[in-house]
C-alpha cells in the first residue's frame, strides 16, 4: 500500500475550545480506516477540516494528498481532488428524482440544457453498482433511510471519488440495511475506492476496517491494526482513557407499587384510517422499575409511546392510562406532563431540541412554570435551573448559554434528559435513548437512568440495540407489527428468545 492521506499536528480551535490538538492521521490507499471516538473527541471537525467546510488558514497543521499539500478553501476544491465526504445527515432533497439529486450542482448540461437521457442512463449504472434497482426518476422522499444513504453513496461516485467519508452512516440503520452499506464499503474497497468511516458502533468497525485510530479530547492518542480482528475492549478504554470490564453499570433491581398500567391500548394512522397501528395493548410499569420494549424498526414502538404522551401521534385512539391505580388525562401533551409522563424522542434535533437556542433556554421549555411567577419568566431562576442540571448530569459545555446545536450528540441528549427531568415525571419513556453516542457517553446515559429507577420513578425504555435491553431492563415486552407478542423477565431474556418470539408470532 502506499500513503494516500496524511493529516499533520491539525489544530483547530473554536473561541474557548481546541476542538482538535496536534491530531495526526494517515489514511493509506484502498483501505477502509475507522476513526472512533467520544462524542465531541473531534472526529466530525477533524474532516470537516480535510474537505473544506473549515477552510485552509483557519487551521494549523498540514494536509498532504496524493503527495502534494493541500489548502482546500471550500468543498468543491476537496471534491475536484476525488474527496467526497457523506454526513450522518443526509443532504438530499426529498421532492426530487434520485437522478436530479445525484446531478444536482453537476449537471449533465450542454448550452444550459440538461440532457436528462444521458443523466438518467447514467444514474442506473451507479444505482447497480450501490445494489439499488429503483428507476431514476424515482423521488426520493419515496424511500426509506437506508436506500437514500445508498443514494449518497451513488452521488459520491458520479464525481469519480478518490476518498469517501462517511461520518456515521449506519446510525440511523435498522439492522439489514446496515450489513447492506457495509457489504458495498468492503465491495469498493475491492475495486480500488478509500474509505474513512466514523461510527459508534463498534462491531461494524471490527467487520469493515483495516486501521482503527482513536481520537480522544480533539488528540489522536492510538493508531491499531484491525487487517487480523481488532479487539472492541481495546478501542474502548483508548476512547474513554480507563477500562471499561462492564458495558452497563450495576443496579439492583427494586421494583415497587404499580405505577403505570395501560390497559387495552389502540391507535389508528393518522392518514390511513383503515390501519390500525397499535392493536390492544396492555402493558405495566413499576415504581423503580425499567422495563424494555423491543422489537424491529416498523413494529409500533415509537407510535405506541407518542400515542400515549398526549396522543401525539395517530386517530380513534381507545383504551386506558392509569398512574397510581387512577385513571390518567392523557388526551394533551400538557395533560400527559401534569399527569406525571414525560417523553424524550428518538429524533432529537428535530423533536426534541432547539438548536438555535441555549442550553437554557431548552432545559426549562417544558415546564416554564418553574421557572415563573404570575407568567413572567424569572432569567436567574432559568438560569439556576440549567446549571444544576448541567452539573447533575455531567453535560459537557462551557456554559448553559451554549447554543444546542453546538454540542455533542450524548451532551444534547443530556440536555433533552434534562427538559424532561425538570417536569418531575413520575414515568420516563425513554425512546432509542443512546441513539448515535458513543460509549462512554452512553455509560453516563445508563447512569442517569438507574439512579431515576432508584429514586423511584418508572422507566420505560425503547431501544433498537437488544444487547442495551438485556443490559439495562428489569423486563422486556416484546413487539411485532402493532401487538405485543411476548414478555420476558431479565433473567429469562436474551437476544436469541426476543427473536423468536418475533418470527413466530
Amino acid at each position: 500500500m502506499s500513503t494516500l492521506l496524511e493529516m499533520r499536528t491539525i489544530t483547530k480551535e473554536f473561541p474557548g475550545v481546541k476542538a482538535l490538538d496536534q491530531v495526526n492521521l494517515v489514511v493509506e490507499r484502498g483501505e477502509i480506516h475507522a476513526i472512533c471516538g467520544e462524542n465531541g473527541a473531534g472526529k466530525s471537525t477533524l474532516m470537516k477540516v480535510l474537505s473544506g467546510v473549515y477552510p485552509a488558514g483557519t487551521y494549523d497543521g498540514e494536509i498532504h494528498f496524493e503527495g502534494a499539500l493541500a489548502t482546500f478553501k471550500n468543498i468543491r476544491e476537496s471534491e475536484d481532488q476525488g474527496i467526497i465526504i457523506i454526513h450522518q445527515e443526509l443532504a438530499l432533497v426529498p421532492e426530487l428524482s434520485i437522478a436530479e439529486n445525484i446531478f444536482l450542482g453537476n449537471e449533465t448540461a450542454k448550452g444550459g440544457v440538461i440532457n436528462w437521457h444521458e443523466a438518467n442512463q447514467h444514474t442506473e449504472k451507479l444505482l447497480a453498482k450501490v445494489g439499488l434497482s429503483e428507476a431514476p426518476t424515482t423521488r426520493i422522499d419515496s424511500l426509506g433511510v437506508g436506500k437514500q444513504q445508498l443514494v449518497e453513496i451513488a452521488k459520491a461516485l458520479s464525481k469519480d471519488v478518490k476518498l469517501l467519508i462517511l461520518d456515521e452512516p449506519t446510525a440511523a440503520l435498522q439492522e439489514n440495511d446496515s450489513k447492506k452499506l457495509l457489504d458495498l464499503m468492503l465491495e469498493l474497497k475491492s475495486q480500488g475506492v478509500t474509505s474513512i468511516i466514523i461510527s459508534h458502533k463498534l462491531n461494524e468497525v471490527g467487520f469493515v476496517a483495516d486501521t482503527v485510530t482513536v481520537i480522544r479530547d480533539g488528540m489522536s492518542v492510538s493508531t491499531i491494526d484491525a487487517s487480523n480482528g481488532v479487539s472492541e475492549d481495546e478501542i474502548v478504554r483508548d476512547m474513554v482513557g480507563r477500562d471499561m470490564s462492564d458495558r452497563y453499570p450495576a443496579r439492583e433491581p427494586r421494583a415497587g407499587e404499580m405505577l403505570l398500567e395501560v390497559e387495552n391500548w389502540n391507535v389508528w394512522h393518522p392518514e390511513h384510517s383503515e390501519r390500525q397501528v397499535i392493536k390492544d395493548i396492555s402493558f405495566n410499569v413499576r415504581a423503580g422499575e425499567v422495563v424494555g420494549i423491543a422489537g424491529l424498526m416498523g413494529s409500533g414502538r415509537t407510535e405506541l409511546a407518542m400515542s400515549i404522551f398526549g396522543k401525539s401521534y395517530g386517530r380513534k385512539i381507545s383504551g386506558t392510562v392509569k398512574l397510581h391505580g387512577t385513571v390518567a388525562d392523557v388526551s394533551r401533551v400538557d395533560r400527559a406532563i401534569d399527569a406525571g409522563l414525560a417523553y424524550v424522542t428518538e429524533d432529537r434535533k428535530s423533536l426534541g431540541l432547539i438548536l438555535d437556542e441555549t442550553i437554557q433556554f431548552n432545559t426549562t421549555l417544558a415546564n416554564l412554570d418553574g421557572v415563573s411567577k404570575a407568567g413572567v419568566l424569572n432569567a436567574n431562576s432559568e438560569t439556576k435551573v440549567a446549571e444544576e442540571y448541567r452539573e447533575a448530569l455531567k453535560t459537557r459545555t462551557p456554559s448553559v448559554f451554549q447554543k444546542v446545536g453546538n454540542l455533542s450528540g450524548g451532551n444534547q441528549q443530556k440536555v433533552v434528559l434534562a427538559k424532561w427531568l425538570f417536569t418531575g415525571p413520575e414515568v420516563l419513556i425513554l425512546d432509542e435513548p443512546t441513539r448515535g453516542i458513543d460509549v462512554g457517553a452512553k455509560y453516563e446515559i445508563y447512569s442517569i437512568i438507574n439512579d431515576l429507577s432508584a429514586d423511584g420513578k418508572g422507566v420505560v425504555m425503547i431501544s433498537s440495540e437488544m444487547p442495551e435491553l438485556l443490559g439495562m431492563c428489569d423486563r422486556i415486552y416484546v413487539m411485532n407489527e402493532g401487538a405485543l407478542v411476548g414478555e420476558l423477565a431479565a433473567k429469562d431474556a436474551s437476544q436469541e428468545r426476543i427473536m423468536s418470539l418475533i418470527v413466530t408470532e
